[in-house]
C-alpha cells in the first residue's frame, strides 16, 4: 500500500467514517492538534535524564491522545480510560510537593526538558480551545478528553518546573 493517495491534493481529507471534509475542517485542526500534541510529548520523553517513571506518563497519555483523536476524527469510538485524569493528578500533586511554592510568572527555558515540557503545555492548551469549539459545535467527542487535556496542561506546567529546578535551578 502507498502512503500517498492524492485524493488530499485538492484540500480535502477523509475522516474515518469515510465523509470527506476540508483539511481546513475544525475537526480536522481538532485532531491534527492532537497528533502534535502527542509529538511533542515524544520528544519529551526522550530528552536526556528523564526519570524512567516520568517517561512512563508521558507515553501512557500518548496512547490516550490517540484514542480520543481517533474519536474525534471519526475513525470509530475506543474505550477511553477514565482513570487517566486522575493519574494526572496524582503526579501534579507529588511533583508539587517536592517545589517551592510558586511565586512569579514563570518564563519557559531553563534547560532543554523544561522548555519543551512548556512547548507541550502550549499545544496542549491549543488543543484544549479547538476541541472546546469542537464540541461547541458538533457536540463532545468524548466527555473524558476535555478534563484530560485541562490535567494534562497543569501536569506539563508543574514537570517543567521541576525538571527546571532539577536540572538548573538558577534558570528558574
Amino acid at each position: 500500500m502507498k502512503v500517498y493517495t492524492k485524493t488530499g491534493d485538492l484540500g480535502l481529507t477523509s475522516l474515518g467514517n469515510s465523509e470527506r471534509t476540508s483539511k481546513a475542517d475544525l475537526r480536522v485542526e481538532a485532531y491534527g492538534t492532537l497528533d502534535e500534541l502527542s509529538a511533542h510529548l515524544g520528544l519529551l520523553a526522550v530528552q536526556q535524564g528523564l526519570e524512567e517513571h516520568t517517561r512512563g506518563v508521558l507515553q501512557g497519555v500518548q496512547q490516550q491522545l490517540m484514542r480520543h483523536a481517533a474519536t474525534v476524527a471519526r475513525c470509530k469510538d475506543v474505550a477511553i480510560d477514565t482513570a487517566a485524569t486522575a493519574a494526572l493528578e496524582r503526579e501534579i500533586d507529588a511533583l508539587e510537593a517536592a517545589l517551592a511554592p510558586l511565586r512569579g510568572f514563570v518564563v519557559p527555558g531553563g534547560n532543554p526538558a523544561a522548555a519543551q515540557a512548556h512547548v507541550a503545555r502550549c499545544v496542549c492548551r491549543r488543543a484544549e480551545r479547538l476541541v472546546v469549539a469542537l464540541t461547541s459545535r458538533d457536540g463532545a467527542a468524548s466527555p473524558n478528553l476535555l478534563p484530560l487535556l485541562n490535567r494534562l496542561s497543569d501536569y506539563l506546567f508543574v514537570l517543567a518546573r521541576s525538571l527546571c529546578e532539577e536540572k538548573s535551578p538558577d534558570a528558574c
